[in-house]
C-alpha cells in the first residue's frame, strides 16, 4: 500500500521553499500577480536568518551597481508596503548616518557617495560641526559624515509574518522538503515533505543559508555559504540614537570576502527602547558557539561611537547566518539547468532590505511579465563549476 502522505497532495501554481522575509515577499508578489501559492518551511515563519537580523533597509552601504539598483527598487516597494501592512511591521524611515574618523576616510566616502548619487541615492554631506545636530550623543572628534535619508528599518520577523499573511498563501510550516519532484525530462513538478506532496510546475528556492542544499535536492549547484554575525541588544533606553549610525569601515566589511572575523559597529535605537548593535561577519560554517571576542569588539566599537553607551547594560546577544554567495550578489530567477526551478537566495546581510525587489523579479519570471529591472546580474547559473564546490 502506498504511503499515506504521498496521497495528501495539493496543486498550487508555485511552491516557495522558505518562510523568511524573501520567501514571504515572493509569495506576496506572486499572489498579487494572480498565482496560487504554497509556502513550505521546516521551521516557523522567520525561523532562520530573518529572525536573527536587525531589519536593515539600507542603500547607504551599497556602491553603484546591480545590488544598489535592487535596493532602490526595494526601498520604494517597502514604502508602499508600509501603508498596506499592519503597524507591527514597525517600518521606520529613520535614515542612516555614516561617519568618518579622519579626513582620508571622509574623502573616500565622498567618492563613494558621488557614485551612489548618480544611481539615484540621496546622500548629504554633514560637516563635523553639524554631526551633533543629527546625533547629539555622538563621540567628538569625527571628521564628518554622510546622511542617507532613504535608509529605513523594519521589525524583521513581524515584516515576514505580515507579508506572508497578506499573501494569502497556503502555509506548511514544520515540514522539511525531503525531495524536489521532477518528471522524466528533469523538469520540476513539485516538492515532497514527510507529510505530503505539493505538486506545482514551479518551485522557488528561498531557503536562505540553506539554499545550496535545496539546489542540490534539485540536482543542481548554488555555492551559498553561511557567514555568521552577532547582534547585541541593550536595556531599553530613551531615544539616545536617532538614526542608523555606523563608521565607514562597515562598507569595506560588507564588500569583503574574508573568512576572518570582521566587526564594525552599526548602532541604532528601536521604537521599543533597546539599542541594537551589529554587525560582525565571519565564515565559520554553521558554528553556533558564542564568540566573546566578537561581542567584546562590537561593544567597544559602539562605545567609541556613542560614549553614552559605555555604561549601558547589554541584556542579550543573538546571532544568525547570512547566506553568502562568492560575488556578493543574490541568485534571483529561473535556473536554466532545471526547468521550473527558480532561486531567490544568497542576499547575505541585505535580505530584508532586498526582499520586495526580489519578490517582484520572481513574480515577473513566473508570469512572463516585464521585469522591473535587468535580472541578468542575478542569474543563478553565473558561477563556474569549481566555485560551487
Amino acid at each position: 500500500m502506498a504511503k499515506r502522505h504521498h496521497q495528501d497532495t495539493a496543486s498550487p501554481d508555485v511552491v516557495i521553499i522558505g518562510a523568511g522575509v524573501v520567501g514571504a515577499a515572493c509569495a506576496y508578489y506572486a499572489s498579487r500577480a494572480g498565482l496560487s501559492v504554497a509556502v513550505v518551511d521546516r521551521g516557523p515563519v522567520a525561523g532562520g536568518t530573518t529572525g536573527a537580523g536587525e531589519g536593515n533597509l539600507l542603500v547607504s552601504d551599497k556602491e553603484a551597481g546591480p545590488e544598489l539598483d535592487l535596493a532602490l527598487l526595494s526601498t520604494k516597494l517597502w514604502r508602499e508596503l508600509a501603508s498596506a501592512l499592519p503597524p507591527e511591521t514597525e517600518y521606520e524611515p529613520k535614515g542612516g548616518l555614516v561617519v568618518a574618523p579622519d579626513e582620508t576616510t571622509l574623502k573616500a566616502l565622498r567618492t563613494f557617495a558621488e557614485g551612489q548619487r548618480a544611481a539615484g541615492v540621496t546622500a548629504v554631506e554633514i560637516a563635523a560641526g553639524s554631526l551633533h545636530e543629527l546625533e547629539p550623543h555622538l563621540a567628538p572628534g569625527l571628521a564628518g559624515g554622510f546622511h542617507y535619508p532613504q535608509d529605513a528599518q523594519v521589525q524583521p520577523a513581524q515584516a515576514a509574518a505580515r507579508l506572508l499573511a497578506a499573501s494569502g498563501a497556503a502555509r506548511y510550516l514544520g515540514e522539511e522538503v525531503t525531495e524536489i519532484l521532477r518528471d522524466a525530462s528533469g523538469a520540476v513538478r513539485g516538492v515532497r515533505t514527510p507529510r505530503r506532496d505539493l505538486l506545482a510546475p514551479a518551485v522557488v528556492n528561498a531557503a536562505g543559508t540553506w539554499g545550496g542544499a535545496v539546489a542540490a535536492l534539485a540536482g543542481t549547484e548554488l555555492p551559498v555559504l553561511p557567514r555568521r554575525g552577532f547582534v547585541l541588544v541593550t536595556e531599553p533606553l530613551p531615544r539616545v540614537v536617532r538614526h542608523k549610525v555606523y563608521a565607514a569601515d562597515y562598507i569595506a566589511d560588507v564588500a569583503s570576502g574574508s573568512a576572518a572575523l570582521q566587526s564594525s559597529a552599526v548602532v541604532e535605537g528601536t521604537p521599543a527602547g533597546p539599542v541594537l548593535i551589529g554587525a560582525t561577519r565571519e565564515r565559520v560554517g554553521f558554528d553556533r558557539s558564542p564568540s566573546t571576542e566578537a561581542l567584546r569588539r562590537l561593544a567597544a566599537q559602539a562605545a567609541a561611537l556613542f560614549p553614552v553607551l559605555a555604561d549601558v547594560r547589554v541584556l542579550r546577544s543573538y546571532h544568525g547566518f547570512r547566506p553568502y554567495l562568492p560575488d556578493h550578489l543574490p541568485a534571483i530567477g529561473p535556473d536554466p539547468r532545471v526547468p521550473g526551478l527558480l532561486h531567490a537566495c544568497g542576499h547575505e546581510g541585505a535580505g530584508i532590505g532586498l526582499a520586495p525587489g526580489t519578490g517582484v523579479l520572481i513574480a515577473a519570471a513566473l508570469t512572463g511579465a516585464e521585469p522591473a529591472l535587468d535580472p541578468a546580474p542575478f542569474r543563478p547559473d553565473r558561477f563556474p563549476k569549481e566555485t560551487a564546490r
